[in-house]
């Protein structure tokens, strides 16, 4: 199982690589007019790209956080698992006519941070699906417009340290904004 999360993984990892490059090149001119945007007006309502509230708005997508939760290993969304995971809901919407696949443009987007270490970064690893209710959806193309939901996790270290999403505008992208979870 872990061998088949790793692949699905990886290969997820390869399309946002190739995505993210040809979408920098399609769109220097509309980055460049953001990023000036956001440097002459700091005013978070002005921007066109960002991360709050639960909702991360990028050109092509939007991501609207739904639902979190932890759960145990060992239980229902976390079967097989070792560790507790931080298990994240949302909907994510086609703001373009590109191929946009809900758990790609999740993973293009989020990193999750949960800051127990003090001398490094600590990084979570992504779990495997929380919900099996997307299992056949979760790589299928969202139509433009078009809104579909999904289900992420991420592997927990501790069961105290809140959760830090940060969002970017794709792998490497300038960041848009970071939110804490507290672990319930």
């Amino acid at each position: 199982m872990k061998k088949a999360h790793l692949l699905l993984f990886s290969v997820l990892t390869l399309l946002v690589i190739v995505g993210c490059g040809q979408d920098e090149a399609n769109n220097s001119d509309t980055d460049s007019e953001n990023k000036k945007a956001v440097t002459e007006n700091n005013s978070e309502e002005s921007k066109d790209v960002y991360f709050k509230e639960n909702e991360a708005k990028l050109n092509d997508l939007k991501l609207k956080i739904t639902k979190t939760k932890v759960i145990p290993a060992g239980k229902t969304g976390n079967e097989h698992g070792e560790k507790p995971i931080f298990a994240i809901w949302y909907k994510a919407t086609n703001l373009s006519e590109k191929d946009i696949d809900p758990i790609t443009a999740w993973m293009a987007v989020f990193e999750a941070v949960q800051d127990n270490n003090p001398n490094s970064v600590n990084k979570l690893e992504v779990a495997g699906l929380p919900d099996d209710r997307f299992l056949d959806s979760q790589l299928e193309t969202i139509k433009q417009n078009g809104t579909v939901e999904n289900a992420v996790a991420y592997e927990l270290d501790d069961l105290k340290t809140p959760v830090t999403l940060i969002a970017t505008q794709g792998v490497g992208g300038d960041k848009l904004g970071k939110q804490s979870y507290n672990i319930k």
